[in-house]
């Protein structure tokens, strides 16, 4: 074997002006919202441990370090191959861009550009080097939309991340201490490169490092030492058994799935403390659970009754069996929208994982399935409305923005009957001083796009099911190539057109993009039509959604279920044969008394009655 070296690096020191290729059968990538969410909040919480905005950035320098892990590069005809690491590297490039992006127009902008491609002879070539992305990359580097239609998996799941990394960067880190971030994260954050000459030696130290039989992971852990404290041996292979089934049943959906359950189900129910968001501060209950489950238990056993053979039989017998059955139930709402529980369905589409120990937390084993069905509905309603009103006023829902907030309604509503429950989550709304109401300007910006996608889908459908026609839900926010649904300006971007209202073409850009100025149509509509003025575009409408018809006269004729829901509802929907400022202002206030339809905090009750 030739040398093997090891070095720590920094994030400057292992992608500036560097080169590395992956071999095609290492090329998926496949990160998921889940390790993206869990990346921003780790690096901003260590962030944030130090920062001060009293600090000069000089001061980044003395910033507590992070860990990133290690990767493992195997060189060979003159080139590095990524052999392990490549899906943090993506990340890490993907996050990169995201910087850049952001920091397009300020003076204080950090530079990450070398980290991200190198330019020889005038070519420019992204320091990932991996032909099939060059695209997609490119698009996101410059800001611009891609087509996903017909692109590899990795390629889909790169867009999807970097979408992600829009949505969840923190809000904290967007103000004045984004260039301390930029300089911590790629000055302090450090992985270790491990370089072989062969691709032999390199699969021998990725094996090495990655070999599962040498090691158990922390659900293993926790098992062994429930398992060897249950005396009899009948009792033992049960509570075995019940393992085995509940949690392999888990892991069909993911091989992380066990572990994510065993955090819902113990912060759900048995978390009491988090820790303080202040420098020094110890990690307490709630972050212990995330992060070392297995050794939280042991150190907790007396307050979650494991007192004896009886207490750890019970405790998976039970306990277990009951909230594993649940979190089944609701991660597939989360992913395949079951009837009656559809608001899981939304809030896991909006990345939302802390949804998971919060619908945990008022069950029980005694509850009937009727009842779990009526706090499942409550709860889910509740996180649905309190996400639409933060995101309606340009609030963050990231993990680490609304992990306190989640953490002290899960400890409000443990184990709440339905009605206290409701009585509990209602109080929380109208404690809310953000509403609906409390934002008339809510436009689309490079950092929501995706929020006003969802907000305007959830729209759209509202309007079609309340006026008797089937959800077209899906179709709204799936979708691929020309059929994928894209927001619509109804104000094409064309300043000479409006100079009348509006003088300088900066806030006619500001204005168009409001929510009342928007639709959701499909993409190929948007192509042909998107361009034309508005009473070109107008007679296209008609044969769109219902909310896009209902700029239409025609859409008020022959059509009973619509104009019932306007009797029904009071909205006041009416053509709109031109659109003026006066039109865009007038969609904006009726879209707005939609959303408060849509997220009437009333759905609570209504919801728990089923």
């Amino acid at each position: 074997m030739k040398e093997i070296l090891g070095e720590a690096k920094t994030i400057r020191q292992l992608l500036s002006s560097a080169k590395y290729a992956i071999d095609l059968y290492q090329r998926e990538y496949k990160w998921q919202t889940k390790q993206v969410s869990e990346l921003l909040d780790d690096l901003e919480t260590k962030f944030l441990d130090d920062f001060r905005e009293s600090h000069p950035r000089s001061a980044v320098e003395k910033y507590g370090h992070y860990f990133l892990g290690s990767i493992v590069i195997s060189r060979k005809d003159g080139r590095d191959f990524i052999i392990d690491g490549q899906q943090r590297l993506t990340t890490l490039t993907l996050l990169l861009i995201f910087l850049h992006n952001l920091q397009r127009d300020r003076d204080d902008a950090v530079k990450v550009d070398d980290m991200i491609y190198s330019q020889k002879y005038a070519r420019k070539s992204f320091n990932l080097d991996v032909k099939e992305r060059v695209g997609a990359m490119v698009a996101l580097f410059n800001d611009r939309p891609f087509d996903e239609s017909g692109e590899p998996e990795s390629v889909r799941n790169i867009i999807g991340r970097y979408r992600d990394i829009e949505e969840l960067f923190p809000q904290e880190l967007k103000g004045s201490a984004l260039p301390y971030f930029a300089d911590w994260l790629i000055e302090n954050v450090h992985l270790v490169e491990i370089s072989a000459h062969t691709d032999d030696d390199a699969y021998m130290i990725f094996e090495t490092m990655n070999d599962r039989g040498l090691s158990l992971s922390p659900t293993d852990m926790l098992k062994g030492y429930l398992i060897a404290n249950i005396d009899a041996e009948q009792e033992k292979l049960r509570a075995s058994q019940i393992w085995k089934a509940r949690l392999g049943a888990l892991t069909e959906l993911g091989k992380e799935e066990e572990a994510d359950f065993l955090k819902a189900w113990l912060r759900g129910q048995h978390a009491q403390t988090i820790r303080e968001r202040r420098r020094g501060a110890k990690p307490l209950d709630f972050e212990r659970i995330g992060t070392e489950f297995h050794r939280w238990v042991r150190d907790n056993r007396e307050a979650l009754g494991l007192l004896g053979s009886p207490g750890f039989s019970s405790f998976i017998e039970r306990d277990l069996d009951f909230y594993a059955r649940q979190y089944a139930r609701i991660r597939d709402a989360a992913i395949h929208r079951v009837e009656g529980l559809e608001r899981i369905f939304y809030n896991a589409l909006n990345g939302f994982t802390l949804q998971r120990p919060v619908l945990l937390a008022p069950l029980t084993p005694d509850d009937p399935e009727e009842a779990i069905d009526r706090k499942l509905r409550a709860v889910s309603a509740y996180v649905d409305i309190l996400l639409a009103r933060r995101l309606w006023n340009f609030r963050s829902i990231a993990y680490s923005t609304m992990q306190y907030a989640m953490f002290l309604v899960i400890r409000d509503i443990r184990g709440a009957h339905p009605d206290e429950l409701v009585a509990k989550l209602r109080a929380r709304l109208d404690d809310e001083e953000e509403t609906f109401a409390s934002n008339d300007r809510l436009r689309m910006h490079q950092q929501n796009r995706y929020a006003i996608h969802h907000i305007l889908a959830r729209l759209t459908e509202h309007v079609e099911r309340e006026s008797g026609m089937q959800s077209r839900f899906l179709e709204y926010v799936g979708g691929s190539g020309q059929s994928r649904y894209d927001v619509e300006h109804i104000w094409a971007d064309k300043p000479e057109r409006h100079t009348d209202e509006f003088p300088h073409p900066a806030d006619l850009a500001e204005y168009r993009s409001q929510v009342g100025g928007l639709l959701l149509l499909p993409r190929s509509f948007n192509q042909s039509y998107g361009d034309l003025a508005y009473t070109q575009k107008l007679r296209h409408y008609d044969s769109q959604n219902l909310l896009a018809r209902s700029l239409h006269p025609s859409c008020y004729e022959r059509n009973p279920g619509f104009l019932a829901y306007i009797r029904r509802s009071g909205l006041a929907f009416r053509p709109h044969p031109e659109f003026k400022r006066a039109d865009l202002d007038e969609r904006q206030e009726l879209y707005r008394r939609i959303a408060e339809q849509v997220w009437n905090p009333d759905l609570l009750s209504a919801e728990v009655g089923g």
